[in-house]
C-alpha cells in the first residue's frame, strides 16, 4: 500500500540516537553509527521522531510500505516491557566534559546533567532517575585536575540551555563540579536554573 512514511537521510544523521526514544513504536535503531528505520510496518506515519532530530535528518516520504501493523507493535512493546525500562537514557556521544563539542546542535534547548562520574554506579536507576529527556556531562575534579567552568561557560554562552541538574556525591572533592556548574551559569547572565543533588556512597539523596 501507499502509505506516509519516514525516511532517514544517512548523510545528515550524526548517530546522536534522541530519534530512538522518541519513537514509541521502537521502529528506530542504531546501526552502524547511523539513525536507522527498522521496520517499516511499526512506522505509524505520525511523525513523533521528526522534532526529536537536531539536524534535520528524518522526513516525510509517501511510498509504497507495509501496513502499519499496530498490534505486532503492541505485541512487541508488551513482551520488551523490561527491555524498554532499563533502555539507556544517554542521548549523546562523547560524555566527557572535556571531550565533548561545545558547539554541538543537541545543546540546543537542551535540558543539561552534570554527574559526576561515580554518581552513576553509586545510583542503580541513575539513567531513568537522572539521565531520561537530558544532555549527560561527566567529570571528577580530582582525576581531571582541572576547572570545568571554562567549558561549560563556553556552552552556555553559545546554546540556549534551559536547565542544568548537578549529580555530586558527598564526598568533598565533588564539590569541585558543582560550583563549577554553578559559577558557569552565573557568568553567562543568563536565567538559569541550576539543582545540586548530592549523593550518598549507597546512593540515596542527601
Amino acid at each position: 500500500m501507499k502509505r506516509k512514511i519516514i525516511i532517514i537521510n544517512e548523510e545528515k544523521c550524526t548517530g546522536c540516537a534522541l530519534c530512538v526514544p522518541a519513537c514509541h513504536e521502537n521502529a528506530i535503531g542504531i546501526v552502524n553509527g547511523k539513525a536507522k528505520l527498522l521496520r517499516e510496518d511499526y512506522c505509524d506515519g505520525l511523525g513523533d521522531c521528526l522534532p526529536s532530530c537536531p539536524v534535520g535528518a528524518i522526513s516525510f516520504e509517501e511510498r509504497e510500505a507495509p501496513a502499519y501493523n499496530e498490534n505486532e507493535v503492541k505485541k512487541n512493546l508488551s513482551d520488551n516491557t523490561e527491555t524498554i525500562n532499563d533502555f539507556s537514557r544517554l542521548r549523546q556521544w562523547p560524555v566527557q566534559i572535556k571531550l565533548v563539542p561545545a558547539n554541538d546542535p543537541y545543546f540546543e534547548n537542551a535540558d543539561i546533567l552534570i554527574a559526576a562520574d561515580c554518581s552513576a554506579f553509586a545510583c542503580g536507576n541513575f539513567h531513568n532517575k537522572y539521565m531520561k529527556g537530558k544532555v549527560t556531562l561527566i567529570g571528577c575534579p580530582k582525576l581531571d585536575n582541572i576547572d570545568y567552568s571554562e567549558k561549560l561557560s563556553v556552552i552556555i554562552k553559545n546554546n540556549n540551555i534551559k536547565s542544568i541538574t548537578v549529580v555530586r556525591m558527598e564526598v568533598p572533592c565533588c564539590a569541585g563540579i558543582a560550583n563549577a556548574a554553578i559559577e558557569a551559569a552565573g557568568a553567562s547572565n543568563k536565567n538559569i536554573k541550576v539543582q545540586i543533588i548530592t549523593l550518598s556512597i549507597d546512593g540515596k539523596e542527601i
